[in-house]
């Protein structure tokens, strides 16, 4: 009789879990165990959103694996261990001395601080003697498989998801391993003692999602049964759900792009007049490409993908402004409706994550590692490598960014993505009521403005925006 010990992480779902999977095969009893140490992601440990998404996710995996008459077993990792080593390894030695585990299975991670404990844990573990064995999980293909042909990594997109599109096809998701001979620790720490939900009455907007691997796969049946077939023309229409809006279960690893494109294929495969899948395939090709990044960029969540914009000159750190961006105050109603957007449910439309962004970077020049933290903590799909790949893609200074002349017009946006502003009066009351082009610039009323009740623009965006190009040249010119 051998024992393994399956250590997840976020990949909290029974399909499509290679580890999972491996461990069940080779293995008589499996002990599936959640190690909470997240001190040891440094300065990118979970912000209060994903905390909250954890939380539930979590508790979702365990329902799951208490139907094959076992449970999530959790450990709170200590700082010294009896065994030695401390924090996650020093967890993973006791429950193997507790249990007789003679292996490890885990799915892998690519965050650069979660890439570094994990090599040592491995290597550590190994020295005991410990078989130790990990998988990919998350991602079609692991960052280091896909290389020009120079066998560099890549810096642009399109090339990248040229070579990446050749490779997916052929690839099927995995079926939940029956049965599951589930063996449990001694004793295993209660899901609230993590104290991941928030103590603030903040996430209560955050009910619209489910999380874990069931809610994961009716989010993408909805998507399936209406969203996909329009997704090229809807998918900028933050008004809509037009969206997979997959992205949060994607990243705790409920479900898998495999899972996701095997899904989609497998609902159009006999319907005539089926709709293309390749743009939003194409979407979950740039998260791959935020990944690819991620690994052989580690340094790009804090220093600039491109270096010329180290002598970019931004603005010293606005407090005021700031606030005024982070609480949907800023006077630009479809920014303000964004960023109370993400508040109230901790997500955003991305076409409005463009443009808040946008703002944020250019018109008042404010640095991306400000948004890009504050995305980090309000965030359900808070992502290292897609959030540090998205700041800096909007501000200029990343791969196969947007040009830095781009300047998005937040009113001009507006008036094209969401024409009748029902996304505005949705997220900014003060304007429910604001008769024709005034619920993208009521400004342009003084009165009107001033009875509504809604703050004046925080900055003029015309001039910002020359503002912006002069400090682009003047940095080029350094």
């Amino acid at each position: 009789m051998t024992t393994a010990i399956v250590w997840f992480r976020r990949d909290l779902r029974l399909a499509d879990n290679p580890a999972l999977v491996a461990a069940v095969e080779g293995h008589d009893r499996v002990i599936p165990l959640y190690v909470h140490a997240p001190d040891e992601e440094g300065e990118w440990a979970p912000g209060a959103a994903s905390r909250w998404w954890l939380h539930h996710s979590l508790a979702a995996l365990d329902k799951g694996l208490r139907r094959h008459r076992g449970a999530l077993q959790i450990v709170i990792a200590r700082k010294r261990a009896p065994t030695g080593g401390g924090g996650t390894l020093g967890a993973l030695r006791e429950a193997i001395k507790a249990t007789g585990a003679t292996a490890v299975y885990f799915n892998l991670l690519y965050d650069p601080a979660i890439r570094k404990r994990d090599t040592q844990v491995r290597k550590a573990l190994e020295a005991d003697g410990i078989d130790v064995a990990s998988f990919n999980a998350n991602l079609w293909c692991d960052p280091w498989e896909i290389a020009t042909k120079e066998d560099e990594p890549y810096r642009v997109f399109t090339p990248f998801w040229r070579n990446l599109r050749t490779r997916i096809d052929a690839q099927g998701p995995l079926d939940e391993p029956s049965p599951l001979r589930l063996e449990a620790l001694a004793t295993s720490a209660a899901l609230d003692d993590l104290a991941l939900l928030p103590t603030l009455d903040w996430a209560k907007g955050f009910d619209e999602w489910t999380p874990g691997e069931e809610g994961a796969h009716d989010m993408l049946s909805l998507f399936a049964d209406d969203a996909v077939g329009h997704y090229t023309s809807g998918r900028d229409l933050p008004a809509r759900h037009g969206t997979s809006r997959l992205s949060p279960h994607l990243h705790f690893g409920e479900i898998s792009p495999r899972q996701v494109a095997e899904r989609l294929r497998a609902h159009f495969a006999r319907r005539k007049n089926a709709p293309d899948l390749e743009p939003y395939l194409r979407q979950l090709g740039w998260r791959e490409f935020g990944h690819h990044l991620l690994w052989h960029f580690p340094d790009t969540p804090k220093k600039n993908f491109n270096t010329k914009f180290d002598a970019f000159r931004w603005e010293k750190r606005d407090a005021h402004a700031l606030r005024r961006w982070k609480q949907g105050k800023t006077g630009i109603p479809i920014v303000d409706a964004g960023m109370r957007e993400l508040w109230a449910t901790g997500w955003m439309h991305n076409r409005v994550r463009m443009l808040v962004a946008s703002l944020l970077t250019k018109n008042l020049r404010q640095h991306w590692l400000l948004g890009e933290k504050w995305f980090w903590d309000t965030l359900v799909d808070a992502d290292l490598a897609n959030n540090a790949m998205g700041w800096q893609w909007v501000a200029g200074s990343g791969a196969d960014a947007a040009p830095y002349f781009r300047i998005f017009n937040p009113v001009t946006q507006s008036e094209k993505f969401d024409p009748d502003g029902a996304y505005i009066r949705r997220w900014v009351p003060e304007l429910r009521d604001a008769p024709g082009r005034l619920v993208h610039a009521p400004w342009e009323d003084e009165k009107y403005l001033k009875a509504s009740g809604y703050p004046p623009p925080i900055v003029d965006l015309k001039a910002s925006r020359e503002d912006a190009l002069l400090a682009y040249q003047h940095s080029k010119s350094v």
